[in-house]
């Protein structure tokens, strides 16, 4: 898998960018077959940067409706990645 395929894009909400200015923890919505070494692998090629750790979570689709019809959305994985001290934080916009 190329790194464009791990990481599907950025999560920006308020959790995630409090933890990305405190911590220096940047959050990411990836493949749900990518695993830790995958990630970080992906992160450091697309941002340049030193990767200290991984933490994922997986994510089960939510049943919805619409009138009488039921479906379901698709179960997802997203992946905390903490840098390394005296990395410089990535700067990212929600595509």
């Amino acid at each position: 898998m190329s790194p464009y395929q791990v990481i599907v894009g950025p999560l920006v909400t308020e959790k995630a960018e409090q933890g990305r200015v405190n911590e220096q923890t940047l959050c990411f919505r990836v493949h749900p077959k990518a695993t830790k070494t995958d990630v970080k692998n992906a992160v450091h090629a697309i941002f340049q940067v030193e990767v200290d750790s991984v933490r994922t979570a997986r994510y089960v689709g939510k049943m919805r409706r619409q009138g009488r019809f039921r479906g379901r959305r698709p179960d997802w994985k997203k992946a905390y990645v903490k840098l390394k001290e005296g990395e410089k934080t990535v700067e990212y916009t929600q595509i």
